[in-house]
């Protein structure tokens, strides 16, 4: 009784997430809706210019926590809304508190399962994660092309403490979140002409290898003490 207990917090995420999705969201998040609602929801933002930010950051956070593989589109929602800082600034807060949720959860209902299935290998690398477990999130975070909700799971399950785990989300996510906002800002045009923009620019040499660069940065400290480690 006490596992199904543990997992019934998981299995809402869940049954909420296929209950979103079903319900009409997929035909909310998508670019023809949004070419089609894009002045009413500015004439929103701009008749509730407190509510509208917490709404939107709400709103974020749940597609997040349900691993809705919507974020990018989102994010050019907040752009386009808010403006590429205050709309990434956002997008970053609500990314941030949906992956915290998702991470709680998945820990209290699975850490469990997962420790006594693999208590060998998470008692070899858990000194690594504490010692390291930033600097490795941190590089995966900076990767547009390594799916978020995986390292959610990923970090939850191996045991990573919930503090360097949100700190190195919320730093993270800020690039590629920032280059979603600035195509949001410029988007409207676009979407009023019939146009669709071109999200795979994240992935140009001109942005992905700066993040290489950065996520290659990151590591940089665990790359060094393993090099004292070795002269000592």
């Amino acid at each position: 009784m006490r596992p199904l207990r543990r997992l019934l917090p998981l299995l809402l995420l869940i049954a909420l997430g296929v209950a979103l999705w079903r319900g009409g969201l997929a035909h909310v998040l998508n670019w023809h809706a949004l070419a089609r609602h894009q002045a009413a929801l500015r004439a929103l933002v701009a008749a509730h210019p407190l509510a509208a930010p917490a709404v939107f950051v709400l709103l974020y956070a749940a597609i997040v926590a349900f691993s809705i593989p919507e974020g990018a589109l989102a994010t050019v929602i907040g752009g386009l809304l808010f403006g590429p800082w205050v709309g990434g600034g956002l997008s970053v807060m609500g990314a941030t508190l949906g992956a915290m949720a998702l991470f709680v959860i998945a820990r209290t209902a699975l850490a469990g399962l997962v420790a006594r299935r693999a208590q060998g290998l998470l008692g070899r690398i858990r000194p690594g994660l504490e010692r390291d477990g930033f600097s490795y999130l941190l590089a995966l975070r900076l990767l547009p092309m390594v799916p978020f909700w995986l390292v959610n799971l990923g970090a939850a399950l191996c045991g990573m403490r919930l503090f360097p785990y949100a700190l190195a989300t919320m730093i993270g996510i800020i690039p590629v979140t920032l280059v979603f906002a600035w195509i949001g800002a410029g988007v409207g045009e676009v979407l009023a002409s019939g146009g669709r923009p071109d999200l795979s620019l994240v992935f140009s040499p001109g942005i992905l290898g700066p993040l290489l660069a950065l996520a290659a940065l990151s590591l940089a400290p665990v790359l060094w003490r393993r090099l004292r480690r070795r002269h000592v």
